[in-house]
């Protein structure tokens, strides 16, 4: 008997004695292998990101100063160039080569009056849609035609009353959004009060900001206390809803003096004629339309001026992927106040990308999700890390059967460590660090990255400078900078940035994918 004839005869007999010992657990068992298989055939998918593009987020400079680190910058924006700065807006006759303006706050509204442009910069007729979302059945789709009128007309009335300084004090709306855009057009200063705080804090935010007009919403707070305190105050405009129209608001109350000029915002619209206002004012270049001013949670007042936000803006717009920017296929919802910068800079964004935009008056006073999107289905969210936090909870809370334990621990496994969002999910998370002395974000995490930290720290990484800031560490006492870590005091640069340079008053480091972190 020849060698393979020998090898023969023991596969059958190995083959026999398999067969012949072959049960129900057998079965089970081949079964599952199978199944196994075939699930990591038809379930693999590439990374959403490669591995190398996470690695290396950030590009160093080659030489650093005394005391401080090396600057980091976006692999977007490397070393050498220019920090992003403006929009590239081209006027019209400008040569299509033309780098373009870095735009302002009036171009922004310019581009959502021209609509969606294709790329020989032809108008195509698409405009992104501007919605008040009321409740789940009631969304109030907004002319454009109409809120630019709005703009006109509270901009002319402003500026032939003498003011200057307009707080503006109303929850996410169209009027919110008017208000801001007739500051820009004729050349008042933009006062963004945190609204739905104490009457002490409003008082104090108007004192601080000198503001001479305020644009509210009706009842939002008592008007003869406000005079008494603020005695400069010169205008009062009030956001009337539909129920209170019947009222009469335009009533001084006695003893508060007659110098203020009290006005409804319906009545200025109303009282002129159906042509006016109905074309956007000239604009010279030479001037520059005024600041605008916000407050933070700890009552810092931050006054931005239009290169701040514009660059700001252009920063969001240029830090994601190309596949992935903003479009008038989106419907944009900031369910967070406009009052603060890094939701109003996104929703600025949205608008100049002609993507639709949603508003919610319960944004930013509500730390309920699903609360502010009601009645529609974005596509984009922006939200603040405490409102997604209790959404997590809530949900997680609900969802605690073995089945979903199980499916979630196979999907969050696809998450971190293959790097591929599931399927059944359409979100894109990004985490950003914002400042007071920044426009925007100072850096934020990769649309794509998705990776736990394996550190036992207390803060997640946040990502890589945006294109507008360049980020670098300031030695301290127990923190310094050596030839194999970056670490100290966060110093923000950038048209982006106040001032253009920012310490911002807290400690971090770069990890070794150049990522920042807190300490």
């Amino acid at each position: 008997m020849g060698f393979g004839d020998d090898l023969m005869l023991q596969l059958d007999m190995a083959i026999t004695g398999i067969l012949g010992e072959w049960n129900h657990y057998s079965t089970a068992i081949a079964a599952g292998i199978v199944s196994f298989l075939l699930y990591q055939m038809f379930t693999t998918r590439d990374p959403d990101a490669h591995p190398m593009l996470l690695s290396r987020q950030a590009q160093a400079s080659p030489v650093r100063q005394p005391g401080e680190s090396a600057v980091f910058r976006s692999q977007a924006a490397p070393h050498g160039i220019p920090l992003n700065s403006g929009l590239g807006v081209k006027d019209p006759g400008d040569s299509k080569w033309a780098r373009g303006r870095d735009g302002d706050l009036r171009d922004i509204w310019r581009k959502v009056v021209t609509g969606v442009q294709d790329k020989e910069g032809n108008e195509t007729g698409e405009h992104g849609r501007i919605m008040t979302v009321l409740g789940t059945e009631n969304v109030v789709e907004h002319d454009i035609a109409g809120i630019t009128r709005q703009i006109n007309l509270i901009g002319e009335h402003l500026k032939q009353n003498g003011g200057k300084n307009v707080a503006i004090y109303l929850p996410n709306s169209i009027e919110f959004l008017a208000a801001l855009f007739a500051c820009a057009f004729y050349d008042l200063t933009a006062i963004l009060v945190p609204y739905d705080q104490p009457l002490e804090t409003i008082v104090s935010l108007l004192q601080k900001s000198k503001a001479d007009a305020i644009i509210a919403a009706v009842g939002s707070f008592p008007f003869d206390v406000i005079t008494k305190s603020h005695p400069s105050l010169q205008q009062l405009i009030w956001v009337v809803d539909d129920g209170s129209k019947h009222m009469d608001w335009n009533e001084v109350p006695t003893g508060t003096g007659g110098a203020i000029n009290v006005s409804t915002w319906s009545e200025i619209i109303q009282e002129q004629n159906a042509a006016a206002g109905t074309e956007l004012p000239t604009v010279d270049r030479t001037v520059k339309p005024k600041n605008v001013i916000a407050f933070w949670p700890s009552g810092e007042m931050v006054e931005y001026t239009q290169a701040n936000l514009i660059s700001g803006i252009a920063g969001q717009l240029t830090s994601i992927p190309t596949t992935q920017r903003m479009t008038h296929a989106d419907l944009f919802l900031p369910a967070d106040s406009l009052t603060t910068i890094y939701p109003l800079v996104l929703t600025l964004g949205a608008l100049f990308s002609n993507a639709s935009v949603a508003l919610n008056s319960v944004a930013g006073r509500s730390p309920d999700l699903v609360t502010a999107t009601e009645g529609v289905a974005p596509t984009i969210v922006v939200a603040s890390p405490s409102t997604l936090a209790q959404t997590h909870s809530e949900t997680a809370a609900r969802l605690n059967s073995p089945i979903y334990r199980l499916v979630h621990w196979f999907e969050t496994r696809s998450l971190v460590q293959d790097g591929v969002m599931p399927i059944t999910s359409v979100l894109r998370v990004i985490y950003a660090l914002t400042a007071p002395q920044v426009a925007g974000a100072v850096t934020q995490t990769g649309l794509y990255d998705y990776r736990l930290d394996d550190e036992k720290t207390k803060y997640s990484h946040f990502g890589a400078p945006v294109t507008s800031v360049e980020v670098f560490f300031k030695d301290t006492k127990e923190h310094k900078t050596t030839d194999y870590s970056s670490a100290g005091e966060i110093i923000a640069r950038g048209p982006a940035v106040v001032g253009g340079e920012a310490a911002l008053g807290i400690v971090g480091k770069m990890k070794a994918d150049h990522t920042l972190a807190l300490l």
